[in-house]
């Protein structure tokens, strides 16, 4: 059955990924709590599917309360999937998102683009730097040294990130093959990017506890004492997270 090739290759890449990435989730995981005890917070980015990323860690039961999911309309697969796609290539777009956002140096910029290819993703990049904040880029390293930057500078995502966390991806993402089909199909960019990201979050917390420090953290709200506890957690970050 290929769906069980699918699981086993899948299995694969997380062990490659739990072995030759621990380096950059251990830093990833110290430049987040370092923010997190200066008051600063995560802003996650990406565009099309790459928003998942950002959604994935906010407003999120178990997930840290100080994180920030830049969610900007034309980048959106809705209303228009094509539109992200001409989106996510203009140059000058990432400042102008940027400006919208209530950001400060002590904060940490984390920006999702599994080719790492395309102007606004390595605009939003620059844009952070110049900030102050520090960068860390999630990609796939295979896909990005296949392609061309689309950005005048010829630059590309992972060249302006202070932390690299590589998916271990495949260039176009998909995996699987058939007999009859050209395509390739059976894209693993999700499933092992939040993975990735979740296990960033979860050192960072485990960091933070084991520096006497209590970091704050979404219960979920269908646990009877959830919504007294994210109450709280919400009136005290509202004024730097977007979407509170």
């Amino acid at each position: 059955m290929l769906y069980k090739q699918f699981f086993s290759k899948v299995e694969d890449i997380l062990k490659e990924v739990s072995q030759k990435e621990e380096k950059n989730i251990l830093e990833a995981a110290k430049i987040i709590e370092t923010s997190i005890k200066d008051n600063g917070v995560l802003h996650v980015f990406g565009c099309g599917h790459s928003q998942m990323y950002a959604m994935e860690l906010f407003y999120r039961a178990g997930g840290l309360v100080p994180v920030n999911a830049i969610l900007s309309p034309p980048l959106s697969l809705a209303p228009s999937a094509p539109l992200s796609t001409f989106s996510e290539r203009q140059e000058g777009l990432a400042k102008v998102i940027l400006n919208n956002e209530n950001v400060a140096s002590q904060d940490v910029m984390l920006i999702v683009s599994t080719s790492g290819r395309n102007a606004t993703p390595i605009e939003m990049a620059l844009e952070a730097k110049e900030r102050g904040m520090k960068v860390i880029v999630l990609t796939s390293m295979a896909f990005t040294e296949e392609v061309e930057s689309r950005h005048k500078d010829g630059k590309k995502l992972y060249q302006l990130a202070d932390v690299v966390l590589d998916n271990h991806g495949d260039a176009g993402d998909a995996i699987m093959e058939v007999h009859g089909l050209e395509a390739k199909f059976g894209p693993t960019s999700s499933i092992i990017g939040f993975t990735i990201l979740q296990s960033v979050v979860v050192q960072a917390i485990d960091n933070l506890v084991k520096s006497g420090e209590a970091p704050p953290v979404y219960v979920s709200s269908n646990l009877d004492q959830g919504d007294q506890i994210n109450r709280q957690h919400i009136e005290k970050y509202r004024n730097r997270l977007t979407c509170l």
